[in-house]
């Protein structure tokens, strides 16, 4: 009725070979995504903005899908403006950045890249209403060459408003 010690030893050794099998198999997911675990950053928890890095790897060419959720969003957008610091040295494709409203990309005017001021400003053709869920995607981006921690301010630009920056918020983004 009880098991032999062969058969113990076969169920072992299967168990062991199928479990490394398993483990072998490379699992597809984002390299990083929402703004994780931070405690003193001097940005307070409803003012920071989620994103997803495809790889946020050091030295590497990336795609950063950056979130701007609809409540967020109380009024129309006629611009984005998005600054990053000084010490972030990545470099960014500004002909493959594309805004995305439920889903569906939306057609740009313009997008401009002021290396010197730090900061992507970005022209929809025709202004984003209200109350949507945006994703401000940059594709072919090439990360910094040292790691660090980079602080993304997403400001708008209403339409048919005074000119002034109105604050999102801020993505909190990590490269390793």
């Amino acid at each position: 009725m009880f098991p032999t010690t062969a058969f113990k030893r076969r169920l072992f050794s299967a168990l062991a070979v199928s479990s490394c099998l398993l483990a072998s198999f490379p699992v597809l997911t984002k390299a990083q995504g929402l703004p994780g675990l931070v405690l003193f950053s001097g940005i307070n928890r409803e003012s920071q903005l989620n994103y997803v890095l495809d790889y946020g790897r050091r030295d590497m060419w990336d795609r950063y899908e950056l979130k701007i959720p609809a409540k967020k969003l109380k009024l129309g957008v006629a611009q984005f403006e998005i600054e990053y610091p000084e010490y972030y040295d990545g470099k960014f494709d500004k002909d493959k950045i594309e805004v995305l409203v439920k889903g569906k990309s939306v057609p740009l005017q313009t997008v401009n890249w002021d290396k010197e001021g730090h900061r992507i400003q970005i022209f929809p053709q025709e202004p984003i209403q209200a109350g949507n869920d945006v994703k401000v995607i940059f594709n072919n981006v090439k990360n910094p060459p040292f790691g660090g921690t980079y602080y993304f301010h997403c400001h708008i630009f209403t339409p048919g408003d005074v000119p002034l920056p109105r604050y999102v918020g801020t993505w909190i983004i990590s490269v390793g």
